[in-house]
């Protein structure tokens, strides 16, 4: 049976401790841009002793307004500061990678892709060398990408073991013009974590898996290893709960 990371936002995680602790979960825990604010290396350490089974860990970074690829040297370098305290909390929690939007919108950047693969390269330099020290994997998720070759880029150029892909396939759901096949063809490779939800296709719902209309069973069809990092995104105990079975029912049918 594979047991999943669950994902948690650091502000719920008192809320659920009980469940947490009482089903030993791993957990990728989100911290948004006020809890990296409010929160000390005390807390931290108290976080760590809640998790008293040493559970396998990884960690969301803050997204909302940042922009690893921003054009505005401003907006970077805001963007490197919450990129910097993430890693901060890393060096105390050890997780085993930390997931990064790719801020890649192609409107946003007229089409220009090299645009915002220059500036987001000023960027993930800046982190290579401390991810490679504290042995954390960099996994950038796909958001708002039509079809990952502009992700295919990013990785290629970065060119370490330590930066990678986390294919969401809610987010695959509702903005990929291009089928599950050639997205694992091209960046198969590259995937080294999974965020597993589900929706109907026309908003982020975060259903539990089978809930909605990705195609699962496809998806483990396409998978060569057998060593992913797969994390459930669903937003409730029950569809936690529920994902978790029917993940495993559809690993069994591989």
């Amino acid at each position: 049976m594979i047991k999943p990371h669950v994902h948690i936002p650091y502000s719920k995680f008192y809320e659920y401790i009980d469940i947490i602790q009482r089903e030993r979960l791993n957990l990728e825990i989100y911290f948004d841009s006020k809890s990296l604010d409010d929160i000390n290396k005390n807390e931290l350490v108290r976080i760590r002793k809640a998790l008293f089974y040493e559970p396998s860990l990884s960690l969301h970074a803050p997204f909302m307004d940042l922009s690893p690829g921003a054009v505005d040297s401003k907006i970077r370098e805001v963007t490197i500061e919450r990129f910097n305290q993430i890693f901060d909390v890393a060096e105390i929690l050890e997780p085993k990678s930390i997931v990064f939007h790719s801020g890649y919108e192609k409107w946003k950047y007229a089409f220009k892709v090299n645009l915002w693969l220059e500036k987001s390269l000023i960027t993930w330099e800046k982190f290579l060398k401390r991810a490679e020290q504290l042995n954390i994997k960099i996994a950038i998720e796909n958001i708002f990408e039509e079809e990952p070759d502009n992700l295919k880029m990013l990785v290629e150029r970065v060119s370490s073991s330590y930066f990678g892909i986390c294919f969401d396939t809610g987010h695959f759901n509702l903005f990929s013009k291009k089928g599950l096949d050639e997205w694992i063809s091209v960046l198969g490779k590259f995937i080294f974590e999974f965020h597993l939800h589900d929706n109907n296709g026309s908003f982020d719902e975060h259903l539990a898996i089978g809930s909605g209309v990705f195609d699962f069973q496809r998806l483990l069809s396409l998978l060569e290893k057998k060593d992913y990092l797969y994390t459930i995104e669903a937003h409730s105990p029950e569809e936690v709960f529920k994902s978790i079975k029917n993940f495993n029912e559809l690993i069994k049918l591989k």
